[in-house]
């Protein structure tokens, strides 16, 4: 299992698109992945759950990944909040 923080910087947070961007990206990978905030953690691979957070720009999250393919999963997710959630 491995973790990684992350703040997101793009203007509407991990709301609606961008959501649905970083949950097509988490389902992509075989692993568990959750996002935590503060005392929250939910799956990164659950739109309402990811919404249910409520990040908004500047805040941080944490990454979490657990299977075959976790570094490949945090990395790829992180590339993708680090882009601004740019279109695949």
């Amino acid at each position: 299992m491995i973790s990684r923080q992350v703040t997101i910087t793009n203007s509407s947070g991990l709301h609606a698109r961008p959501a649905t961007f970083f949950i097509q990206k988490a389902n992509t990978y075989k692993s568990s992945i959750w996002v935590e905030k503060e005392d929250r953690k939910v799956s990164a691979k659950s739109l309402l759950g990811v919404l249910s957070l409520g990040v908004a720009k500047g805040m941080t999250i944490t990454l979490i990944a657990d299977g075959q393919d976790e570094n490949a999963a945090v990395a790829g997710l992180v590339e993708l909040i680090e882009n601004g959630f740019a279109e695949y």
